[in-house]
Order: C-alpha cells, then sequence, then structure tokens
C-alpha cells in the first residue's frame, strides 16, 4: 500500500461562524470514517503565521518554496490505500 497526501489551503475554512460547527463535524466525521476503514496514518493543521522556508539537499536553507510551487497553508492528511483513485475518493 502506498501513502498519499491530501492537502487543503487556509482559505478552505474560510466559514462563518454559524457555518463552522457544521464544517467541523462533517470533517472530523471523514477523518473518522478514514480511521474506523484502517486508512488513517496523520494529520494536522499548518501554522499560518510560520514562513515557508526552502532546505536544500547540503542543508543549507533559505525563505521561500519552491516557485512553482502553490502554497499550503491550511493542512494536511497523510492515507494509506491501495491506489491513487482510492485516495482520490477520500480527497473528494
Amino acid at each position: 500500500m502506498a501513502k498519499y497526501l491530501i492537502s487543503f489551503p487556509g482559505s478552505a475554512m474560510d466559514v462563518s461562524a454559524e457555518e463552522l460547527p457544521a464544517v467541523s463535524d462533517a470533517s472530523h466525521a471523514v477523518i473518522q470514517e478514514a480511521k474506523d476503514a484502517g486508512v488513517y496514518d496523520f494529520g494536522g493543521g499548518l501554522d499560518e503565521d510560520a514562513a515557508p522556508v526552502l532546505v536544500a539537499g547540503d542543508g543549507s536553507a533559505a525563505p521561500g518554496a519552491y516557485p512553482q510551487h502553490r502554497e499550503l497553508s491550511g493542512g494536511f492528511t497523510v492515507l494509506e490505500v491501495a491506489t491513487r483513485p482510492e485516495a482520490l475518493g477520500w480527497a473528494a
């Protein structure tokens, strides 16, 4: 089985105060479903106040991310599933 990273931008959680409880409950339900299915590996949120740092193979560090990289500022989940289509199904 392979591990797949599902990431989302911080703007994915730009919801009103009234919507937040339902959105939170839905996201927790999906994570619980993945755990119950035995495919959840780990996940978490990212500190949006921390600036990205690019670390090269030689260990040197520079501020910023890869130029082609779309900023990842929200969070991530890693699932361990048999196929890419299965991972895409969980991400949907």
